[in-house]
């Protein structure tokens, strides 16, 4: 008896905000908690203690840990960082200030009538305008659901290519196999478009009717309440929906016009030039020179 009162409800529910959804200026904003873990088994190469692996991920915790607002109405969304002033002494130090400074991601619009998706990212002070198609996600519908907040949401499997950044800094190497008689050979290398696919868990909730997301996800039968992929993982804290007072979904337009490809070799050709200060330096941001 319960389930059905549940099951009518949650009906009742998404239809109610199915209808406020068709007004012509209808917009909802959705604050999400984005949490990403870092390898510190493998970070700097093997070449530091664990002290100062401890005091590096303390020391990151603020760049990897943030909270985002998406602002979306039917078509379109802009996804950005919810900037908050940090107390003394909590602030970015050493290597966190390093990265923080030198690779900043700045807004996210996308809109998915046109498959259009445009990101503000700056980095050592020179800013950018990548501007891509939205990924096209396969998704699996799995039929596993739970409950987020107010919203029952459901789960779905896709895959997307993956770009960007490892924040690990350690260098891909060439597998090497045994050849039997003492040496070993480097193995063929896969195509990039095999080695960058990665696995997209989705928890979505029909009772909000838009195909929208945080980021560049999208393309399920709802609002995408939560992501996990690979080490990062996006929740959905709190949703608003047409509230009293809206906000313009601007297109962003600062920055040179770049394809994503042409923007991660920028971004990877900096990474590497950052990574060799690191290891010059013994293990410290920026190089081993005296402080004044």
């Amino acid at each position: 008896m319960k389930t059905s009162v549940l099951k009518f409800s949650i009906v009742c529910l998404a239809l109610l905000i199915s209808n406020v959804i068709k007004a012509q200026d209808f917009q909802g904003k959705a604050y999400y908690m984005s949490k990403t873990t870092i390898d510190m088994a493998n970070f700097g190469g093997g070449r530091m203690d664990e002290d100062m692996k401890k005091r590096i991920a303390a020391r990151m915790k603020s760049m990897l840990e943030k909270t985002y607002i998406l602002t979306f109405n039917k078509s379109e969304s802009i996804y950005k960082e919810d900037e908050k002033l940090e107390a003394p002494g909590t602030g970015r130090s050493g290597f966190g200030r390093m990265m923080a400074g030198n690779f900043v991601v700045g807004n996210q619009y996308k809109n998915i009538k046109s498959k259009t998706f445009l990101q503000e990212q700056e980095v050592f002070g020179k800013k950018f305008l990548i501007k891509d198609s939205i990924p096209a996600f396969e998704w699996k519908m799995t039929g596993e659901s739970k409950q987020i907040g107010q919203y029952t949401c459901f789960k779905a499997i896709g895959t997307k290519i993956k770009y960007g950044l490892d924040i690990n800094f350690r260098r891909q190497r060439p597998q090497e196999a045994n050849t039997g008689d003492g040496t070993t050979e480097k193995k063929e290398e896969q195509p990039e478009t095999e080695q960058n696919i990665v696995e997209v868990v989705a928890w979505y909730t029909p009772q909000i009717p838009v195909s929208q997301g945080p980021s560049d996800y999208w393309g399920l039968p709802g609002l995408i309440l939560e992501i996990n992929e690979g080490r990062t993982t996006i929740l959905c804290s709190k949703i608003i929906m047409n509230p009293d007072e809206k906000d313009t979904i601007k297109v962003p337009s600062k920055g040179k016009e770049v394809s994503r490809e042409e923007f991660d070799a920028i971004s990877k050709k900096k990474m590497e030039e950052m990574r060799e200060n690191f290891r010059r330096g013994g293990g410290r941001p920026g190089g081993g020179g005296r402080r004044g």
